[in-house]
């Protein structure tokens, strides 16, 4: 049987990983391009540090980035080479609104992106679309507090109807909120009860502007496709104590189902209250907040997969973390050099957990191994690991749709380009099917490179999965 004829088959991206071009364009400041590379790093993503402002102590990776900006056209034009029926890119909220509660939009944003997107739709391939990933305007984290203020909804849905009134019949895929559950999944399990309220309010004004843009972007175009964002994480328990059986429930709830429901199903699930009421939870919810969840459920559930987790209740030492989350050793699985649990079946086990559940349509939209990469002399990169992490889990990919009927509609390998990670800031921590010349303290010529992958994902695409 295999992939659907229409299966999409390309890669992922995010502005402020890869686009650059910081002060060019009228663009505004924002959040994290704040974000340092280093041990900071951490503290700064998580709220535990505040940096308003850029200084000499830091090197700021997002702000030129892979240099996109520039590069657009030679980058698309070797993702056509590859096959891309589709790419993922995010449009950064302060290139179209560089303050956030701009009176009128920024023309110079709205044009690279429309040049981006007609660049893609040249080479018949797909523009999916990430409304906010991670990108916020700077002024509206100082002046409003970000997503701790209701008046977010307002300013982002202003941003919504913006980008959806310009890029009609141009995009048809669209997600809300990247990765949106890591808001509760950066939490430690220790964490106070006031870091749960602020979190879970966070939260709640984010499901109701993603309902709001669901309806207004249906309005606007009803062929539009909207979706919401899952970092999505299988989890499994290390023992057979009930207690581990328990504290692997709560992990799903919380870190997966809480915000998937929401999204998916229009309403809060049954064990919300019991969530509150661990942490002392009093949330802002009005009775209109609740009939936008209601109209304003999404069209598809896309996801992130890189790994598995174990959790445990009992004293383990033996740590390992990714995605900034944190698990024990899981003894029968592999570790990549950052500590990421090597799990194909666990993307099997994720697709038929959630299709059971959603009966939604489903999209893989990052997956892929960050590693050393070395080039050699003639430009060459031999990168068989990362052939054979993908092919792994293309084939457990195959069987959910093959065995278990999954409605599985693309998939948009992380990174396909190198880029900046999310996580750690490096550019050594490499991804993509195309290496460039850049290193983790920004130097470098920044020309492209073809490694190994780049072909064995052409063959892959030509074939709809078949050849791998």
């Amino acid at each position: 049987m295999g992939f659907r004829k229409d299966f999409l088959w390309g890669g992922a991206t995010a502005a402020n990983q890869c686009e650059g071009g910081a002060n060019e364009g009228n663009r505004g400041v924002a959040n994290v391009d704040l974000m340092p590379l280093g041990e900071d790093r951490y503290l700064v993503g998580t709220g535990k540090m505040k940096m308003y402002d850029f200084d000499d102590q830091h090197f700021y990776p997002a702000l030129t980035a892979v240099d996109f900006y520039h590069h657009y056209k030679e980058d698309i034009a070797l993702f056509a080479e590859m096959g891309f029926q589709a790419l993922r890119i995010s449009i950064d909220w302060s290139r179209i609104y560089p303050q956030g509660d701009d009176e009128y939009p920024n023309q110079e944003g709205l044009d690279f992106y429309h040049c981006v997107i007609d660049e893609l739709l040249k080479y018949h391939i797909e523009p999916v679309v990430t409304i906010s990933h991670y990108e916020t305007p700077l002024h509206l984290v100082q002046k409003y507090g970000s997503w701790r203020n209701r008046k977010m909804i307002d300013f982002f849905m202003n941003y919504c109807q913006t980008i959806f009134k310009r890029y009609k019949d141009k995009v048809k895929y669209w997600m809300t909120f990247n990765e949106i559950n890591n808001t509760i999944n950066f939490l430690p399990d220790d964490a106070s009860d006031e870091a749960y309220q602020e979190a879970y309010q966070h939260l709640h004004y984010q499901f109701v502007a993603s309902a709001r843009a669901v309806q207004i972007g249906h309005e606007i175009d009803p062929e539009n496709k909207i979706g919401c964002m899952i970092c999505g994480i299988t989890y499994y328990p290390l023992t057979s104590d009930p207690e581990d059986i328990l504290f692997n429930r709560s992990k799903w709830e919380k870190g997966i189902f809480y915000c998937g429901d929401v999204q998916c199903k229009g309403k809060y699930p049954t064990f919300t209250k019991r969530l509150w009421k661990e942490h002392n939870v009093q949330l802002d919810i009005t009775e209109q907040d609740l009939e936008e969840l209601k109209k304003g459920t999404v069209d598809m559930y896309t996801f992130s997969y890189y790994m598995s987790q174990a959790v445990t209740t009992h004293k383990n030492d033996d740590t390992v973390s990714g995605n900034m989350s944190f698990g024990v050793r899981n003894p029968y699985l592999e570790y990549s050099d950052w500590g990421w649990a090597l799990d194909p079946k666990g993307l099997r086990y994720y697709l038929e957990m959630i299709y059971d559940r959603y009966e939604k349509p489903l999209m893989v939209v990052e997956n892929g191994l960050g590693a050393y990469d070395k080039i050699e002399e003639d430009g060459q990169v031999k990168d068989d690991y990362r052939i054979d992490y993908m092919k792994q889990h293309i084939i457990e990919m195959k069987k959910a749709v093959d065995e278990d009927g999954v409605d599985l509609m693309g998939y948009t390998s992380w990174g396909c380009i190198d880029l900046v990670s999310a996580g750690t800031g490096e550019m050594k921590k490499r991804y993509g099917f195309i290496y460039v010349d850049k290193d983790n303290e920004g130097n470098g010529t920044l020309k492209r490179y073809k490694k190994d992958s780049f072909e064995w994902y052409k063959q892959v695409i030509a074939s709809n999965g078949e050849k791998l």
